[in-house]
């Protein structure tokens, strides 16, 4: 039977199919492994089951056992994961596509919301029970017929600009390459990031991490957008230069700003939590038990192909 570590806790369901597959070690506890020990568990394992909190970098996969033929990554995003040492070993990384889109576009539009229309301001004047009604009080920005930049229209980005146009935004976009007009639904498509950035009353950052992306918002690009602009991110944290971005809010070049992701997480960037105009949320983008469970299971068809076939359909490397 083979031996599958899985680094994370699963739901209930997921873990007891997972059980009856194969011989499953799983972390009971929950702990985020550091990776002498991710090592060490994984030693005579054959695949291992990881999570986004898993940094399994070059040295990591170098280290790993000859047994470990898979790894199969509890996330859409793999930029935890060094896939081209995991090539250069003869590992396999898979991920799971899709099963999420729905409910990261849903936290993607609370973002926009919540930080357009001055949520977390909100929230502490009805805590202090203090507030009272005026003609300008929290006076924020209207969705409706606001320019809504999106920043990498995969699945998605997609998923985000159909949900969008019903709140009568106008939708355009930067890609690495332009959509087929069946697909654009009428969003106008930019081939760099200064023309979109210049058109975003709104900016949602829903493209991969990568060399290119990191830190993509930063002092110099900031500077493309109209002044008041806001900006969400429900990708990765790595896309945004947190110094420079705080800056921007305390200069009002910013208006407000919504993240759900971060760089260094759980960590945040002090910076934020001092600036009223920030509207922010722990990583829940996927945050739903039919979404979390659907992972889970992709994660683990994902093994069960690889050991039937050879190959996997949700192969990144």
């Amino acid at each position: 039977m083979k031996k599958i570590l899985v680094t994370r806790r699963l739901l209930k369901s997921n873990e007891e199919r997972i059980s009856k597959i194969w011989e499953a070690k799983l972390n009971s506890n929950d702990e985020i492994y550091p990776q002498n020990k991710l090592i060490e568990l994984s030693k005579g394992c054959d695949g291992i089951l990881c999570s986004i909190t898993d940094k399994i970098d070059e040295k990591t996969i170098n280290q790993l056992s000859d047994s470990i033929k898979i790894i199969s990554n509890f996330a859409v995003g793999i930029g935890n994961i060094d896939t081209k040492a995991a090539r250069e070993n003869n590992i396999v990384v898979t991920n799971t596509p899709d099963v999420l889109t729905n409910a990261t576009a849903e936290i993607a539009m609370l973002l926009i919301l919540g930080a357009a229309r001055r949520a977390s301001e909100a929230i502490k004047w009805v805590k202090n029970k203090n507030w009272k009604w005026s003609v300008d009080f929290l006076m924020g920005k209207q969705l409706y017929e606001s320019r809504l930049g999106i920043l990498g229209m995969g699945r998605i980005g997609g998923a985000v600009a159909k949900r969008a146009k019903a709140f009568g935004m106008k939708i355009h976009y930067h890609n690495r390459s332009k959509l087929k007009s069946s697909l654009e639904e009428g969003a106008i498509y930019h081939n760099n990031i200064k023309s979109l950035f210049s058109v975003s009353d709104i900016l949602s950052i829903n493209c991969p991490a990568t060399k290119e992306t990191k830190n993509i918002i930063n002092k110099e690009t900031l500077d493309f957008f109209p002044a008041g602009a806001i900006i969400t991110n429900s990708a990765r944290g790595e896309m945004i230069d947190d110094e420079a971005l705080v800056q921007a809010l305390i200069n009002k070049k910013i208006y407000a700003i919504g993240l759900d992701v971060y760089n260094g997480e759980p960590n945040i960037y002090p910076g934020y939590l001092n600036q009223k105009n920030v509207f922010i949320l722990p990583h829940l983008g996927s945050a739903t038990k039919k979404t979390r469970t659907a992972m889970a299971n992709l994660a683990i068809d994902n093994i069960v192909e690889f050991f039937d076939k050879g190959n996997c359909t949700n192969r990144v490397n």
